[in-house]
């Protein structure tokens, strides 16, 4: 029996994303890339939490914080109000976090899904500005275990999205994370780039009898920085609950992490609930007022979303969901699709879709870049589709000139009349080649007429390598099928 035959997995995530300002959340010190700066070298006394300082709001993390929360559909108070979450880890200089819980920047939100079962519906919970931790890593030496803090981090401006538990499948999870991922990166609040810890899920785990509406006790897992951990944890998580619930047990309140090498998770501590943190407000912080003319700004600076450029490729370009899914799920990407089509007129959506997704990607990969900075423009890439598409060349003969251009920045037009690689379409000049060819191969011929027909594809190639690759495929097949046809 499988946990999905006997128990309802219900599951909720938390999604905290580093926003890309300048600056800190409360202070002016820089926001460094956490993976090549020196540690402890943007630490101020107020990210230090030192004695008599006062903490000044980021107004461009507002920003980005209300263009996140209009994105996912949700309400915005017009007074938010930040708050101080106690507790003491030694990556947190003042003993306590400045966040927001009982009156969020907002609330009641909601996050489409696609999934094997069809469309679907995430609950957003709230969005809340707060600001971010510093880094502890842990060392084991032959000295001893000890650990380095580094307080780079502490005090970056802090998105935390909470989702209702409204997930039954690691597929949902799947998607409602790569689903906010994207409108993060669409919207240019957060860089996406999950190996740097930019982005980090915990989720929130119980079991219920399936059928059951009650809900069971949850297990947190902390600090999941890749889609791969989030799936597996929760996978594992979900099978442990199961277990310990057919054992007749009860499963645990706690938080746990995870342990990608080894594929388990560990007890962390008991799970905390909101008395636990001795919520106050921040004493130092005046309630943060929003008014509409500043939602109203914010909405107006909002891009095409993801999900509703995924819809209008489908239709309008009559792409499947597959490939419209792969050119929406970078902004850079859709930009780059549309701007070869608006250079490529007579050239298929499907087409250019192929070559963006196929063999554009496979020079990008091979060249280390990505499309944020492409080897070749939008107008480059069009100009060689538009040459391929009425027939000049052919398809072999594109990929060459594909690199070539990459490698040199000429266009396709300048290369294929400087290599004279113009495809050969002329009807009479294909028939005398493949007369010529038929006639070469004289015991060829003979084995064709006697029933093995699969000598008509060598028969082609023995064509194409006479024309020197230049000769058009469709008019060499038709002719020489014409041709083998009159010697049966």
């Amino acid at each position: 029996m499988t946990t999905y035959d006997e128990f309802e997995p219900v599951i909720g995530l938390e999604v905290h994303a580093e926003m890309q300002t300048q600056s800190k959340m409360f202070c002016s010190c820089p926001v460094l890339d956490a993976t090549t700066a020196q540690a402890n070298t943007a630490v101020c006394p107020v990210c230090a939490g030192m004695p008599g300082v006062l903490p000044v709001v980021n107004q461009r993390a507002v920003d980005y914080a209300i263009r996140v929360a209009l994105a996912l559909g949700c309400t915005i108070a017009p007074t938010s109000i930040f708050a101080r979450k106690n507790y003491f880890y030694p990556d947190l200089p003042k003993g306590y976090q400045i966040s927001q819980y009982e009156e969020p920047l907002a609330q009641h939100g909601l996050l489409p899904i696609i999934t094997s079962e069809g469309e679907g519906v995430i609950r957003v919970r709230r969005v809340h500005l707060e600001e971010d931790t510093g880094k502890l890593t842990h060392v084991t030496g032959e000295g001893g275990s000890y650990s380095l803090v580094d307080l780079n981090r502490a005090g970056v401006p802090l998105l935390e999205i909470v989702s209702e538990p409204d997930m039954h499948t690691i597929e949902a999870v799947r998607a409602y994370a790569e689903g906010l991922r994207a409108i993060l990166r669409y919207l240019g609040v957060n860089s996406g780039d999950m190996e740097k810890g930019v982005i980090r899920f915990e989720a929130n785990i119980s079991l219920r009898p399936r059928g059951s509406q009650t809900l069971g006790t949850r297990v947190e897992i902390k600090n999941l920085n890749s889609f791969r951990a989030l799936e597996r944890s929760v996978a594992y998580q979900i099978e442990r609950q199961a277990e310990t619930l057919r054992r007749g047990e009860t499963v645990a309140l706690e938080t746990v992490g995870w342990n990608e090498a080894e594929g388990v998770t560990f007890i962390q501590r008991s799970k905390e609930e909101a008395h636990d943190y001795r919520y106050f407000p921040e004493p130092d912080l005046p309630p943060l007022v929003v008014d509409e003319a500043w939602v109203e700004k914010a909405r107006a600076l909002l891009p095409e979303l993801p999900q509703a450029i995924l819809r209008r490729f489908q239709q309008q370009y009559q792409l499947s969901a597959y490939d419209a899914g792969l050119l929406t799920a970078e902004r850079d990407l859709a930009v780059y699709f549309e701007a070869v089509l608006a250079a490529a007129p007579g050239v298929s959506p499907k087409q250019a879709a192929n070559w963006v997704l196929g063999d554009l990607f496979a020079l990008m990969n091979s060249l280390g870049r990505d499309i944020s900075s492409p080897p070749l423009s939008p107008d480059a890439l069009a100009g060689l589709l538009q040459a391929l598409s009425a027939g000049q060349i052919n398809n072999s003969t594109a990929k060459t000139v594909l690199t070539e251009m990459a490698a040199s920045g000429k266009s396709a037009r300048q290369i294929i009349d400087e290599r004279g690689l113009t495809q050969i379409s002329d009807a009479s000049f294909v028939s005398d080649l493949v007369q010529r060819v038929l006639a070469e191969n004289a015991g060829e011929v003979e084995r064709y007429r006697a029933g093995k027909e699969s000598l008509g594809q060598w028969f082609f190639g023995q064509v194409m390598r006479q024309a020197q690759g230049k000769a058009n495929p469709q008019v060499v097949r038709e002719e020489l099928q014409r041709q083998l046809d009159t010697l049966k």
